[in-house]
């Protein structure tokens, strides 16, 4: 298949993903290509930058699991799946963005298919009905992007959305407007921009599968969280976070 004809099955499969993972992607929108810390590591003789901790033990390791889903060879599809539940996932081979997000918090110990689909059974009119959905769906609720938005601000962990890039620390999510109804999601790492030293990068899927690349800035931003997990009886963030 010729390099046209992927980035226009990678448009089509956005355009039809919206109606199901609420996750788009454009053609060609990857930024950086290989530009990835797992990558570079593996060269001979390359010197890393020293990498800014979160202050959060628990958000470093969801940035190191981030990061470690860029040596995963993943095909962008958004197609409709009836998983397992809880820890249910698409086939390893495929996904969206949200499923990398949804991968990375799995990697540290924290289920977003059970939190998500919890939160919207106990409060489900708080949630879109962008589907014109009238129940939940465990297979599809956790994988679209205004869900996410939603269970998060539910859970106290929205920040500002700013155009300092400062204010985005490691293991922050971050969601955006592609403009044309696409929306996108993806995690803040540690690795700083070759550009801008106090921008990070994001790891994200756009439609090249998992990718570490500059893009912070490269659409409108539309949300800005930093969650730990989910609270516990006292109010205390995280199940795997530290403890005070």
């Amino acid at each position: 298949m010729t390099q046209v004809r992927r980035l226009l099955l990678t448009f089509i499969l956005a355009a039809l993903g919206l109606a199901l993972a609420g996750c788009g992607a454009r053609a060609g929108a990857s930024q950086t290509g290989n530009s990835t810390l797992a990558q570079a590591s593996r060269q001979p003789g390359t010197q890393q930058k020293p990498r800014p901790s979160s202050g959060s033990p628990f958000l470093d390791k969801l940035v190191e699991a981030a990061i470690e889903r860029t040596s995963h060879e993943v095909r962008y599809d958004a197609t409709y799946f009836k998983i397992d539940y809880p820890g249910g996932d698409v086939p390893a081979e495929v996904g969206v963005c949200t499923d990398e997000v949804i991968r990375s918090y799995r990697a540290v110990g924290v289920d977003l298919q059970k939190e998500v689909h919890e939160d919207m059974v106990a409060s489900f009119s708080a949630y879109p009905r962008i589907w014109g959905l009238k129940k939940t769906d465990k297979n599809i609720d956790h994988r679209r992007v205004p869900n996410l938005m939603v269970f998060f601000a539910r859970q106290g962990a929205a920040l500002p959305v700013t155009e300092d890039a400062r204010d985005y620390k490691p293991g922050d999510v971050v969601t955006w407007d592609l403009s044309g109804g696409l929306t996108h999601i993806g995690v803040v790492v540690n690795v700083a921009s070759d550009a801008d030293e106090n921008r990070m990068q994001i790891v994200h899927n756009i439609g090249a599968g998992p990718k570490m690349e500059d893009v912070l800035f490269g659409w409108k931003i539309t949300g800005h969280y930093r969650y730990a997990g989910p609270k516990d009886k006292e109010g205390v963030d995280g199940r795997h976070a530290e403890r005070r």
